[in-house]
């Protein structure tokens, strides 16, 4: 078979232009979210910013639920790429400082595309439910890969096996066991349970500044948050046992 079977085919002429419609549509739809909010988003509303008529949008998305799924991926998309380039910008730190600016990555996302997390955290659509392990789970798990390898790197699955949780149920165990993928091994539910509550603490206290509930604080919010985390990593890193002789290390002293 000679190498050009092996190549990729080049998209077509309509391919091209689909492509290129749809991704008008997107950022139509994004903008419109920006100026209405997430709960007004409409495809008659789409359709008349982009000067065509509702049918016309239908050749691209037949219904809102399949245009919302594409917003929804996308944002949470975006946010792990803000994620995740924030840990990038301390690759050479420690675990724990890398932690601390992917959590701060997630802060500004939120704070500068607010509306865009209101989509993906605020009050759910009414009628809308996202397809069942699709693409919107799939790029939630990239995100969170990223706090889970940030927050757990340098210890071993026995030492996060070991964590300190102050006794899980037998039946929340058996829940929490397949739940986070961990290398080639399945996070141990200790290290999930400490995990989830993680994220509680950390998305709960960004959700009360995207909708104004600790504009109290003013410019300090930033700092607030900071503090908020430092703290939250000590807790949890306490958790673990350091050594074999059960001993824990605090990483940000």
């Amino acid at each position: 078979m000679s190498a050009d079977a092996h190549t990729t085919a080049v998209p077509t002429l309509r391919q091209r232009r689909r492509a290129v419609a749809t991704q008008e549509i997107v950022e139509a739809a994004e903008s419109y979210i920006a100026e209405h909010g997430p709960h007004a988003l409409s495809l008659r509303g789409v359709a008349r910013n982009l000067g065509m008529t509702v049918q016309g949008l239908y050749h691209y998305f037949p219904n809102r639920d399949a245009l919302v799924t594409v917003l929804v991926t996308k944002a949470y998309e975006d946010l792990a790429d803000a994620v995740s380039a924030a840990a990038d910008t301390a690759a050479d730190e420690s675990a724990a400082l890398r932690f601390l600016a992917a959590a701060e990555g997630y802060r500004r996302w939120a704070i500068t595309h607010v509306e865009r997390f209101q989509l993906l955290y605020g009050a759910p659509l009414r009628h809308y439910a996202a397809p069942h392990d699709g693409p919107t789970t799939q790029a939630m798990h990239r995100m969170c890969a990223v706090f889970q390898r940030e927050m757990f790197d340098g210890f071993t699955t026995a030492q996060l096996a070991a964590a300190d949780t102050r006794g899980l149920s037998s039946a929340l165990q058996a829940h929490l066991e397949p739940l986070f993928p961990h290398g080639p091994e399945t996070l141990p539910p200790p290290a999930s349970a400490l995990l989830l509550g993680a994220w509680g603490h950390l998305h709960g206290l960004v959700v009360l500044e995207v909708f104004g509930h600790t504009s109290f604080i003013g410019e300090h919010q930033a700092e607030i948050f900071h503090m908020a985390m430092r703290d939250l990593l000590e807790d949890i890193h306490r958790r673990i046992p350091y050594g074999t002789d059960g001993d824990s290390e605090t990483v940000l002293g």
